[in-house]
């Protein structure tokens, strides 16, 4: 593949302290558009993504896969299509840096979808919660049990080949989305990798781990989602 085209779609609810910071550190020269969904935010999240150059959509139905079939919907309606997509959180806990890094095994032509894997990466002491650490532990474990590949973590900054996401037909609007990803990708024999990436603490409280509804609510989906494509 030579210079491929890449898009960003990076989800967003209440992080207009941080959504700034994540659209300045990603490359444009290798970026063809960052698409922020304002996930029904009630802070200033959407007009400083705007201000920082990103195409700003708004989904008012809150879930994090919601967010992300409105930013595949309208890529969709591009009239050239992307070669690849990158997904990344709005909070300032990834490294947008590394996406070079982490589209590369596409661009060899090795792979259609790479999980950027905190577990492998260079993690900062208390990046992640106990729970988060506990119930990843947990999903990869049961995904290698049922499904015979072993993945180290499912979050969510990661890149896919865009014909092969369009061929997963995801549905998810909440928590699954990104253990749905990875098992249809799996279902569907994609060539699935990882690669190490470095995680920070975020910026502002998690909607998800920050809870303990959120934090219930993510698992019970998370584990549900493993079992129903088995």
């Amino acid at each position: 593949m030579n210079q491929p085209v890449v898009d960003v779609i990076i989800p967003a609810l209440n992080e207009g302290a941080s959504v700034t910071k994540v659209i300045a550190d990603i490359n444009k020269t290798i970026v063809r558009e960052i698409v922020v969904v304002d996930n029904d935010s009630t802070d200033d999240t959407a007009s400083v993504a705007r201000l920082a150059g990103a195409t700003v959509l708004t989904e008012k139905k809150r879930g994090y896969g919601a967010a992300c079939l409105t930013g595949i919907r309208h890529i969709q309606s591009k009239a050239v299509a992307p070669d690849i997509i990158v997904f990344l959180d709005s909070d300032y806990s990834d490294h947008p840096e590394e996406i070079p890094m982490v589209i590369e095994p596409i661009i060899n032509g090795n792979h259609d979808l790479v999980i950027g894997s905190r577990a492998l990466g260079n993690r900062e002491a208390g990046s992640l919660t106990p729970q988060q650490l506990i119930g990843n532990r947990i999903a990869v474990w049961l995904i290698h049990s049922l499904y015979g590949i072993r993945f180290t973590d499912l979050g969510p900054f990661r890149a896919i080949r865009w014909s092969s996401l369009l061929d997963l037909g995801m549905k998810d609007e909440t928590y699954g989305w990104t253990v749905e990803m990875q098992i249809k990708a799996v279902r569907k024999k994609l060539r699935c990798t990882e690669v190490p990436v470095s995680y920070r603490r975020r910026i502002g409280v998690s909607k998800v781990s920050g809870t303990v509804r959120g934090t219930f609510l993510a698992g019970y989906k998370i584990i549900t989602t493993i079992f129903k494509y088995a």
